[in-house]
């Protein structure tokens, strides 16, 4: 039998102790250590708050809410991309005990329509567009349809009208509110993005996603003098938990470049404000380094910062710590459903563990590996389905209890889906997805492992893997290519250089070379879209249709 330190479990066990706060509880107890010092930069908007004028704005705005009989538990909706007002909405919301229904500025008609519905929000507040989306017309288009949407604020029409009603309702009844909310009240519901069905509400507490900012935050070292760019959306757990909710926990200032990721934007503001952390996912790093503006740039002021949302290649990891001067960069892994860091590098990790792990277990946060198919826990360095418990995992799917339970087991062991390893110090690396793993004739092959060693390739930029049905063996190796600017090869040329390195049955049987690959807007490629187009395109359809037990 196994002994302990041969399985594949850890805790992180911490002397720091949990915050037994809520959020604006401790965004007040910062803004009374800090209130001169810069809060929040939003280049592309020219606003700047400091600490205690964040405080005020966010007072204003959740009295403003009270006044339009918003209470307690009501579901107050976001649509909108990153702007201040979306960041005051945030801690406003939260100051009056409501819960904010982030909703995903690619969201369409069904789409909206289908959350402003599941989760019951009453009162909305949007952008009247983004990009080529007029919100304001599919707001129109589905409104009548949502039988509890009680009142829609457009941003640039009715910001101002809801302060002044802010000034009408007064702070002893805010602030009367506010002592009566307990940490473990439901905050915030986030829409996970699944690969088949309707997205599901993942519903967080002040509890879960203020610990998970704060540590994340103690991880990178922040204090009062970092300044965070935050390029990623704040509808998602990497904009509004480890971008502000670690800021605002360490008197850090948020730094916001553009309302969506631009290249150039990013790259100006880290000059321009003396950022000393960066964010992104890995494609946003990629679009950095190759962009042909890169060296005219000066990184100089960079720290630290976070690469997460998807598999981070080891490559482009080694190039974001000397290239562009962030020798602290960390690797972070987690999921919406778990607040939703559970893994980080830390900024001291040997060179090795940072580019190639995803760091070890987060304080206070349990972590085992298991086989799939018993739930027994596997021996370090074997493969299995990670599991996660502790502060981090949700309340639960909102209004669905039936995909509670098969997240979350009777141990309340969040299971996540993810395929990993544990070595011998507890280092997690993360090798596929239950469901992306591709069995070719009876091999199992990670498409991650595939991807690591395709990207060592001169010519390759970025590159997916995935698998497409073949009759002959199940599932045939496909790549996706992303060629670097002046890059050139051909799918032949790849597979010769393949040959000998990796095992025959692992190298892509088909081909393709794109500009840019299916994304969601956080930067989590859709695989399954990948298959498909590619099933179309190759006429795969017959082998698609073999039924399989």
């Amino acid at each position: 039998m196994a002994r302990l330190g041969e399985l594949s479990y850890v805790h992180g066990a911490s002397s720091t102790p949990l915050l037994g706060e809520t959020i604006f509880q401790n965004l007040q107890g910062t803004a009374g250590r800090f209130g001169d010092r810069e809060a929040l930069v939003v280049a592309h908007q020219d606003r700047r708050f400091t600490y205690c004028e964040l405080v005020e704005a966010c007072e204003m705005i959740a009295r403003g809410l009270l006044a339009r009989g918003v209470r307690r538990g009501d579901r107050v909706g976001i649509w909108s991309p990153n702007r201040y007002e979306w960041v005051i909405t945030q801690y406003a919301t939260a100051a009056m005990g409501a819960i904010l229904v982030n909703i995903n500025p690619a969201y369409r008609t069904s789409e909206l329509e289908y959350v402003l519905n599941q989760s019951g929000i009453t009162f909305l507040i949007l952008a009247a567009g983004f990009r080529q989306a007029d919100y304001r017309a599919m707001l129109a288009e589905v409104k009548g349809r949502c039988p509890q949407l009680r009142e829609a604020l457009v941003l640039e029409d009715g910001w101002e009208a809801l302060q002044r009603d802010g000034a009408k309702t007064s702070l002893d009844a805010l602030r009367e509110l506010e002592g009566s909310l307990q940490f473990d009240d439901p905050i915030n519901i986030q829409y996970t993005s699944g690969t088949t069905g309707f997205p599901k509400g993942a519903t967080l507490t002040h509890h879960n996603i203020l610990n998970n900012g704060f540590f994340i935050g103690e991880t990178l070292h922040y204090t009062e003098k970092d300044r965070v760019c935050i390029p990623v959306p704040f509808y998602h757990c990497f904009g509004m938990v480890l971008g502000n909710l670690a800021c605002t926990t360490h008197g850090a200032t948020m730094v916001i470049p553009a309302e969506a990721y631009e290249p150039v934007a990013v790259m100006e503001t880290v000059q321009k404000e003396r950022c000393t952390s960066l964010y992104g996912v890995p494609t946003m790093f990629i679009g950095e380094l190759e962009h042909p503006r890169f060296k005219e740039m000066d990184f100089s002021s960079l720290r630290t910062g976070i690469m997460a949302g998807s598999p981070c290649p080891v490559e482009v990891m080694k190039k974001v710590q000397t290239a562009m001067h962030i020798p602290e960069m960390t690797i972070a892994y987690g999921m919406t459903e778990t607040s939703p860091v559970s893994t980080q590098c830390a900024t001291d990790d040997p060179l090795e563990k940072r580019v190639s792990t995803v760091g070890r277990v987060h304080p206070h946060v349990e972590i085992k590996i298991v086989d799939p198919a018993t739930g027994a826990v596997v021996r370090r360095g074997t493969s299995g389905e990670l599991c996660s418990r502790g502060y981090i995992v949700m309340l639960g799917y909102w209004n669905n209890p039936e995909a509670t339970r098969l997240a979350i087991d009777p141990g309340r062991w969040m299971h996540t889906g993810d395929l990993a390893t544990m070595d011998e110090l507890g280092y997690i690396n993360i090798v596929g997805r239950i469901k992306d793993m591709i069995i070719r004739g009876g091999e199992n092959i990670y498409p991650r492992e595939v991807e690591e060693f395709l990207y060592g390739h001169p010519a390759v930029a970025d590159v997916q893997v995935i698998g497409v049905p073949s009759e002959k063996y199940g599932e045939e190796v496909m790549a996706w290519i992303k060629l670097r600017e002046g890059g050139a090869a051909s799918g032949e040329d790849l597979a010769a250089w393949c040959k000998g390195k990796i095992a025959s049955y692992k190298i892509p049987r088909h081909w393709k070379f794109v500009d840019s690959f299916p994304m969601t807007v956080t930067g989590k490629v859709q695989k399954f879209k990948m298959r498909e187009v590619a099933v179309e395109e190759l006429g795969l359809e017959k082998a698609a249709g073999v039924k399989t037990a």
